[in-house]
């Protein structure tokens, strides 16, 4: 019983000196580039300029009087620490999103973004 108790004792010193830490953040996050939204014109801009400028949109959801083109950017950090037995994590996510509406002749009648992504943050998990 004493050598049971002895090596675990062993077991979670040698944890605490070797354990280790990780930082890291996704790297397919591209922000979208805000001279192209100063461009959507209401009225003006179509379907087809915005999917020049910014690539298919990441969702189309059918409206009554037209679509709506959904843009997401994500940014996610996380830090975790393992020690032998015991493991600790945290992971945040923010995101940059574009959301156009486009009436039925596929003309932009408005539009809202909202820009977040860079407050992603890494935090110890405690």
């Amino acid at each position: 019983m004493n050598l049971i108790r002895n090596l675990l004792i062993c077991v979670g010193v040698v944890g605490l000196f070797f354990g280790c830490g990780v930082f890291g953040k996704t790297k397919e996050y591209h922000p979208f580039d805000t001279e192209k939204i100063e461009h959507l014109i209401p009225g003006k801009t179509t379907a087809a300029e915005t999917t020049q400028h910014f690539g298919a949109p990441a969702e189309v959801v059918k409206l009554s009087n037209g679509n709506a083109y959904i843009y997401k950017r994500a940014v996610t950090k996380g830090a975790a620490f393992w020690l032998v037995l015991v493991s600790f994590g945290n992971f945040e996510t923010k995101y940059d999103q574009l959301v156009l509406f486009f009436n039925n002749d596929d003309i932009l009648t408005h539009y809202g973004v909202s820009l977040n992504a860079d407050k992603a943050a890494y935090d110890t998990p405690f």
